[in-house]
């Protein structure tokens, strides 16, 4: 059980209801957002006291009818009632260090993609495996070493950056909220690994905004659909984008395609011959 993550998530998702969304009235003028905690225990059946003490790091773990209570109260997403569990300690956990290894049947997968773009990613978004048109939309991951083929710091610390848009990417605002929440659920899944520990306090000690979005403890991002590459060399290549997860070893396998016939097709192809020395450097 992580008290005080438990404490301050449940903070935070009290603090952005109105009275008016759980069928509250909203009374004399509030001096702080969000519901009371007093207003939060009832709707969860549970005392004030016991909840104050869960907010405040102090109070022993909660059962499971406790955090459905909690959950239903607070309006909770399926996402964020994972979240809770997990900080709760009453669902299954990880121990020890993410997985790194790569299994052979995925490393195969992707050499007979061609006309994709494919890679996949640690739970701490580090790039583990690519394929040659990976390199030649994005940049050649094997010339950099392994902690520099981490698109979290490749997203937010100003050294790894060629400009306010990693690979030129259209979306780069939305990526990086999705970076933050899934770090967040990250972190909660592997407590006790350190480097996750030590990229998450590097990328809030040198990046004000991962700061500022670590602080709202958000942990559900939107699915990307889509996304546009800005190519130094083909221009705008707007790609659907596919997310598969490997649950075994929690890794992402990450497909960008086109449709085919299609002018940004015609762009992947040109780019898959060119090769990663005309990619983002």
């Amino acid at each position: 059980m992580d008290k005080q993550e438990l404490g301050a998530f449940l903070r935070s998702r009290r603090e952005r209801l109105r009275p008016d969304d759980v069928g509250l009235p909203s009374g004399p003028r509030r001096r702080t957002p969000g519901l009371r905690r007093e207003e939060v225990a009832v709707l969860a059946h549970i005392s004030t006291e016991y909840y104050v003490r869960l907010e405040q790091g102090r109070a022993p773990r909660p059962s499971g009818e406790v955090l459905a209570g909690i959950a239903a109260a607070l309006r909770l997403t399926d996402a964020e009632s994972r979240h809770l569990h997990v900080l709760a300690g009453t669902a299954e956990s990880r121990t020890g260090l993410h997985p790194r290894d790569v299994r052979p049947s995925i490393l195969a997968l992707l050499e007979r993609l061609p006309q994709t773009a494919a890679f996949v990613t640690s739970a701490a978004f580090e790039v583990l495996a690519w394929n040659h048109l990976a390199t030649a939309l994005m940049e050649d991951f094997g010339k950099l070493a392994p902690k520099d083929r981490n698109v979290a710091r490749r997203a937010f610390l100003p050294w790894t950056l060629e400009g306010p848009r990693p690979y030129g990417i259209s979306d780069a605002g939305v990526f990086r909220q999705h970076v933050v929440m899934e770090l967040r659920r990250t972190q909660a899944r592997y407590p006790s690994d350190p480097e996750i520990a030590e990229l998450v306090e590097e990328l809030r000690t040198g990046s004000p905004e991962f700061a500022r979005l670590w602080e709202r403890h958000d942990v559900q991002p939107a699915p990307t659909l889509s996304k546009t590459f800005h190519h130094p060399v083909v221009g705008s290549v707007t790609v659907d984008c596919d997310s598969l997860a490997l649950t075994d070893c929690d890794q992402h396998l990450i497909l960008y395609s086109a449709p085919p016939g299609s002018a940004d097709a015609e762009a992947l192809a040109l780019l898959n011959v060119l090769g990663p020395d005309y990619a983002h450097r």
